[in-house]
């Protein structure tokens, strides 16, 4: 049995190197792996491509590391939210370049890379301004666009609970994008806040299985985004 923990966050992001593509998970703040974050902006590679599902918030977590100038190019779905503090100035003064993607297409492509699935036709965006450039088909008299499906060289999540071979439970909505992160990431780090020994997660609750797993990080109280934010907490 392979036993997948590391000792800390530094070390399971160490060998993030310039210009890699990095999936994040979270919605929000749900599920977002702050420390992981955290630990890539003090390892210090750039001109990242980010996929996550927004830009982050306030000057913590993924908005700290676009605000750090180490994210090139951001794919996600709302760049903008109440308390986005770091993206949009930056996109506004061209430092950082955007690829919008509705939600459910982002996470389809994701689970698609996953898969081994190349692209795949949705009629989601057909005629508007985000099918430039794609290839269009008409399926029972529907207008469709071609999707790539997304893999990245690193996947970035969070889950409640881990056993040291990689098997993760997450925390309800906490779940949102990191089962199929976890498959389209070459290499998938999870902080989790209980390491436990194979066995004793049940079978049936298990929601990423660790073939899909290669770093488990022990983060027994991670921080919570709205409240870093609350406080107007800035990293580093």
């Amino acid at each position: 049995m392979i036993d997948k923990r590391v000792g800390s966050p530094r070390e399971a992001v160490a060998g993030i190197g310039d210009g890699d593509t990095v999936m994040i998970g979270g919605f929000g703040e749900a599920g977002s792996p702050i420390e992981l974050i955290h630990a890539l902006i003090d390892h210090g590679a750039g001109g990242l491509t980010v996929v996550s599902n927004n830009s982050g918030s306030g000057e913590v977590g993924l908005a700290a590391l676009i605000r750090a100038g180490q994210v090139e190019k951001i794919v996600c779905s709302f760049p903008r939210s109440a308390n986005s503090m770091v993206f949009p100035d930056l996109y506004h003064a061209g430092r950082i370049e955007l690829e919008l993607v509705p939600q459910g297409t982002l996470a389809e492509r994701i689970r698609a890379g996953g898969a081994g699935i190349p692209a795949f036709y949705t009629p989601t965006a057909a005629g508007t301004d985000l099918e430039a450039g794609k290839e269009r088909r008409e399926f029972d008299g529907r207008m469709c666009l071609l999707e790539r499906g997304l893999v990245a060289d690193w996947a970035l999540i969070k889950a409640r609970v881990a056993d040291w071979q990689g098997n993760l439970v997450y925390n309800k909505t906490a779940r949102n994008f990191s089962p199929v992160m976890a498959m389209a990431g070459r290499t998938t780090v999870v902080q989790a806040s209980s390491v436990i020994e194979p066995g004793g997660l049940d079978p049936e609750a298990v929601i990423t299985p660790g073939i899909f797993v290669d770093h488990v990080v022990h983060v027994p109280k991670p921080h919570h985004e709205s409240e870093l934010v609350a406080r107007g907490a800035r990293y580093p």
